[in-house]
């Protein structure tokens, strides 16, 4: 592993050498996932989570061209605040380090930064996936999925996305889904969509004995663990139709596609329903972060014993 590429908060450093429980949170969230100021309360807040159940928060983000594993106050201040913090997917890492960007990192790499630096958990919302359409449009987050053994903590693929394509996809490679405490895979703002999981797990335990046996095979495949949204934040079915297909009409009428359109996909359906999924996002980022540190700490146990 090339530590040397990584500055690392010195707590972050302090766990990971003492084998302690670390969970990494990625960036993107803050600087382009939800709106100013909810952003930085969230992100304070997620990070004060993952702490509360046992863990040390890792966000990771791209300062000055340097990867930074775990940000101090002023660093996510800065990330939350800034509107010159760029988009980092796998392809754009090597630009931001070069020309020294200030970069608010994906799942994709973000799952690529957190496995190499050591860390074996990774909380985030909704993964990337297949967009809708004819075009074969897939997000760089799956096949990092398909080469990152990491434990992903997710609500599912983000509500704007092709589900039963993204689902599919993942079985392509042989990404392990698992349901935390469900049978059906989470629908991001939506508990249940009718698509399977490979194996319900209803305790952080199991988790972290999958992980391990994963680990003794040496496959190369995250382990995505899906937590369903919290039942009084989920969004009805038939409301979350109709605010989705109105703002994948907005959409189309202003060409907006490729890496910018699913941000504006969800800021507008926040518009549309008055903040209310915007709640639910907030809603899963927290709860995930709360099954991730469970999940860290029940790793670090697991091996102790």
């Amino acid at each position: 592993m090339e530590h040397s590429l990584f500055k690392y908060n010195p707590a972050v450093k302090a766990a990971l050498d003492e084998r302690a429980p670390v969970v990494a949170l990625e960036s993107t969230v803050i600087a382009h996932g939800l709106p100013r100021p909810q952003n930085l309360e969230t992100a304070t807040r997620v990070e004060q989570i993952v702490k509360d159940n046992g863990a040390t928060p890792a966000t990771i983000a791209i300062l000055k061209g340097d990867i930074s594993v775990g940000l101090n106050d002023e660093q996510v201040q800065h990330i939350a605040n800034s509107d010159d913090v760029t988009k980092i997917s796998m392809r754009d890492l090597p630009l931001a380090l070069a020309r020294r960007l200030d970069g608010a990192t994906t799942v994709a790499t973000t799952s690529w930064i957190a496995y190499r630096a050591g860390i074996e958990v990774f909380s985030t919302g909704g993964i990337g996936g297949v967009h809708r359409g004819s075009l074969p449009d897939v997000s760089a987050d799956l096949p990092q999925l398909a080469r990152t053994p990491i434990v992903v903590v997710c609500s599912g693929a983000k509500i704007v996305l092709d589900l039963p394509a993204t689902r599919e996809w993942l079985e392509t490679p042989g990404v392990t889904v698992l349901g935390f405490g469900c049978d059906e895979l989470p629908a991001f703002y939506s508990r249940q969509r009718g698509l399977p999981v490979d194996a319900r797990v209803n305790s952080v335990g199991e988790v972290a004995e999958i992980f391990s046996a994963q680990r003794d095979l040496r496959t190369e495949t995250a382990l995505l663990v899906t937590v369903p949204i919290p039942a009084e934040s989920e969004v009805p079915a038939e409301a979350l139709e109709k605010i989705l297909d109105e703002s994948l009409a907005a959409a189309a009428s202003e060409y907006i596609g490729g890496r910018e359109l699913t941000p504006f996909l969800l800021a507008r359906m926040a518009q549309q329903s008055e903040g209310v999924t915007l709640e639910a996002n907030i809603a899963l980022l927290k709860n995930n972060a709360r099954v991730a540190a469970e999940i860290a700490v029940a790793i670090c146990q697991y091996r102790e014993r």
